[in-house]
C-alpha cells in the first residue's frame, strides 16, 4: 500500500505542477461541482455496497503503468485536423490494475492551431478554460479511485476516455465519458463546444435571440419526444407524468449540455439518472431546426 500511496502523491505532484491561472480555476469552480461531490458520494457509497457483495477471493498483484513522457504522449496521440483551428491531443494517461481495480485515465486537451488573429485570443480563452475543467473533473476521479482502494474486499474500474461530437465550419465539440463502477456502473458525458467564428465557448443561450423563451420551446418538445418514445416502447421510461410529481421532468436549465449535429441541429444531453431511470443510461433528444428557426441567431 506504501507504493500505492507514494505513485498516486507523485500523479498528484504532476497535476500541481500542470499550472492554471486563477480566473480560470475561479470559473471551473463555479462551472462544475455544486451538488455534484455529495452525488458521487453517495453513487460510491452505493457502488461498493454492491461491489463487496459479489467479490471474490483473488490474488493480488499490483501493476502501475507510469506516464510516457509529456513529449511523446503529445506526439503520439495527435489527431489529424478535426476543424479549421483546434486539435486534440492525449496531455496525461494514467493506467492503473491490481486485478480488483483498474483504472484508464486519458485526458484529452484541446490546442488552438493557428487561428485567424481576430479571435487568436477568444480561442486560447476558450480552450485554457475549457482543458482547466477537463483536469479538474479528471483529478477528482482519481481521488475517487484512490478512496476506492481502501475497500480491499471489492472491485472497481473507472475509465475517462473522449470523442468528437461533431466538427462544421462553424462549431466544434469535445465530449469527455468518465464511466466508474463498483458491482454496479454510472456513466457521465461532459459536452465543451466552440464556435469556431468567434473562437468563444458556446453557451445554449448563445443559440437564440435576446428575450426568447427557448427554455421553454425545447423543453415542451423533449417532453413531446419522452412521451412518444415510451408510447411505442413499453420498456422507455423518462420521468415524466409520474406518481412523484417532484421527480417530472419540468425543463432544461440554462447550463443544460447540448451539442450542434453536422445537420446544426441542437441536441440537449442527459446523464444517468437525471430525467430517467439508471437503466436508460445517458439520453439525448434532437431538436427539429424547423422547430427553432424562428429564435435561431
Amino acid at each position: 500500500m506504501e507504493k500505492q500511496e507514494e505513485r498516486w502523491n507523485e500523479m498528484k505532484q504532476e497535476y500541481n505542477n500542470w499550472q492554471m491561472p486563477n480566473m480560470q480555476v475561479m470559473k471551473m469552480k463555479e462551472m462544475i461541482q455544486k451538488a455534484k461531490n455529495e452525488n458521487r458520494k453517495e453513487r460510491r457509497r452505493h457502488l461498493w455496497k454492491c461491489g463487496a457483495a459479489a467479490a471474490a477471493a483473488a490474488a493480488v498483484l499490483i501493476t502501475v503503468l507510469p506516464n510516457t513522457s509529456s513529449d511523446i504522449a503529445y506526439a503520439m496521440s495527435r489527431i489529424p485536423i478535426l476543424s479549421k483551428w483546434v486539435e486534440v491531443v492525449t496531455a496525461k494517461s494514467y493506467q492503473y490494475d491490481d486485478t480488483r481495480h483498474t483504472a484508464d485515465i486519458q485526458i484529452p486537451e484541446l490546442v488552438p492551431q493557428n487561428p485567424d488573429e481576430t479571435n487568436a485570443a477568444a480561442a486560447k480563452k476558450s480552450t485554457d478554460e475549457i482543458n482547466a475543467e477537463i483536469k479538474e473533473i479528471s483529478f477528482q476521479l482519481m481521488e475517487e479511485f484512490k478512496e476506492g482502494l481502501t475497500h480491499r474486499e471489492g472491485y472497481q474500474s473507472m475509465q475517462v476516455t473522449s470523442e468528437i461530437v461533431a466538427t462544421t465550419d462553424d462549431y466544434f465539440t469535445l465530449k469527455l465519458i468518465c464511466f466508474q463502477s463498483a458491482g454496479s456502473g454510472y456513466e457521465e458525458h461532459h459536452f465543451y463546444t466552440i464556435d469556431l467564428q468567434t473562437g468563444e465557448r458556446l453557451k445554449l443561450k448563445d443559440l437564440f435571440t435576446e428575450g426568447s423563451d427557448y427554455i421553454s420551446v425545447i423543453s415542451e418538445n423533449i417532453k413531446k419526444q419522452m412521451q412518444e418514445q415510451m408510447d411505442a416502447d413499453e420498456t422507455v421510461s423518462y420521468n415524466l407524468n409520474s406518481d412523484i410529481p417532484e421527480w417530472n421532468f419540468k425543463e432544461i436549465s440554462e447550463d443544460a449540455s447540448f451539442y450542434l449535429n453536422e445537420r446544426q441541429e441542437l441536441t440537449v444531453c442527459f446523464n444517468e439518472g437525471e430525467v430517467a431511470p439508471m437503466y436508460m443510461g445517458c439520453v439525448e433528444f434532437t431538436i427539429p431546426n424547423e422547430l427553432l428557426e424562428a429564435i435561431r441567431n
